[in-house]
């Protein structure tokens, strides 16, 4: 199995690598499959090699939001956070790109802390990571109206595929934003006439 450049993370430390490769599962997913449901418990922790996955928080009333990207070479902190004490899953996870996944039994994501400080180095990284991404999401909810934060989230996505043609519905976006459709819908028509994007169906092009 290949060892992809894509987990940078690790560059400087070629057996704990070869750890991951060989302790993991792989798997390969479609956009829009789910690989972590809310209320699940969490027997491994995800490590992403190609692709990006979407972390999205819902709640019983069918409201959601989306928390973050995990991009390649990115884990889930909340997976090996809350395997560690046994708990549910409170997120779910949604492959936003064709993606190639390694799944890290948990007993062995504990393994690696004692074996490699490396591993621990990059738990603490990701962890400050989410964090500050967290706390713009607060930001952002607190401070930003809703046109500004589509805004945003339209960029954050030209960032993550690095292309302009994103391939979203309206209500994707909506889910993500934490709002109705039909707002969002009315906010893409007026920054289509303001030429901020051009719209399409299931194709947004941001300009």
């Amino acid at each position: 199995m290949h060892e992809s450049e894509s987990i940078s993370a690790f560059k400087s430390s070629p057996a704990l690598t070869a750890k991951l490769y060989e302790y993991s599962k792989i798997k390969h997913y479609k956009a829009g499959e789910v690989i972590l449901r809310e209320n699940a418990y969490m027997k491994a922790i995800p490590i992403v090699v190609e692709g990006s996955v979407r972390v999205i928080r819902s709640e019983e009333d069918g409201r959601e939001i989306l928390l973050y990207y995990l991009r390649a070479g990115e884990s889930c902190i909340m997976s090996l956070l809350g395997g560690i004490h046994n708990e549910k899953s409170k997120v779910r996870a949604e492959v936003e790109e064709d993606a190639e996944i390694l799944f890290l039994p948990l007993d062995k994501a504990l393994l690696l802390v004692k074996e490699f400080p490396d591993w621990l180095e990059y738990i603490f990284r990701l962890y400050h990571k989410r964090f500050e991404e967290l706390l713009q999401i607060i930001n952002e909810i607190a401070f930003h109206k809703v046109d500004e934060r589509l805004v945003s989230l339209l960029n954050r996505k030209v960032a993550l595929t690095g292309s302009k043609v994103l391939h979203v519905s309206h209500e994707q976006l909506a889910n993500e934003l934490g709002t109705a459709r039909v707002v969002v819908s009315r906010l893409l028509k007026r920054l289509e006439e303001n030429g901020v994007v051009q719209l399409g169906r299931n194709r947004i092009v941001v300009l």
